[in-house]
């Protein structure tokens, strides 16, 4: 018994708190880019060699063992853009999203140096293109909304009797938003698009 507690007391002395079950977290970098006529915030086109390829996106990436947020972000968009951590000046942390796939997915906002600007290369492998977007245009343009809904589907072997319900029970159903901008040609949506939407309303 006394094994048992020290484990659990080192266990939890220690533990950062996360997603229960989580199975990743991920880190993002929501760059911010000065120019003449304001600031602009800078997207990736993903690759078609990488998963979701086409979409678009923030630099960023699974959070390797012992990496904070923000060691996570400036790696990725340093591997990803060529852009030296020296060169992004983190301004802070977002709000957190949890994804119904169990995972957690942590935003930073950083402004890139015009140096970090000069020394952009995109990683073919993981990149197809960048772009910016003024930072005006998310402000004044609302975003277009369309939204699904997550409906339970309850196995008819659930014990209900055991667990003391009944086959009527009330399970929670959810609904996810999902805001979708164009920009010249562009679609800037999903998860990415809901970042955008905190930051802006921030402002």
């Amino acid at each position: 018994m006394r094994e048992e507690l020290t484990n659990l007391c080192r266990f939890y002395g220690d533990h950062v708190p996360t997603l229960l079950e989580a199975r990743h977290e991920y880190a993002v970098l929501c760059p911010l880019v000065e120019r003449p006529d304001g600031l602009r915030l800078l997207f990736e086109v993903r690759s078609a060699a990488v998963s979701q390829s086409g979409e678009t996106c923030f630099p960023g990436g699974r959070m390797e063992p012992g990496e904070t947020p923000a060691d996570c972000a400036l790696r990725e968009t340093e591997e990803e853009l060529s852009i030296p951590r020296s060169e992004i000046r983190l301004l802070g942390q977002g709000d957190f999203i949890c994804s119904q796939r169990k995972f957690l997915l942590r935003p930073l906002l950083g402004l890139v140096s015009p140096a970090g600007m000069a020394a952009l290369r995109p990683s073919p492998a993981e990149v197809a293109e960048v772009f910016t977007v003024p930072v005006e245009f998310f402000r004044s343009t609302p975003p277009e909304f369309y939204a699904y809904e997550l409906i339970p589907q309850v196995p008819e072997t659930f014990p209900y009797e055991t667990v003391g319900i009944p086959r009527e029970y009330p399970w929670a159903h959810g609904r996810v938003e999902v805001p979708v901008w164009l920009y010249e040609g562009h679609a800037v949506w999903g998860m990415t698009a809901r970042i955008v939407r905190d930051l802006v309303s921030h402002l």
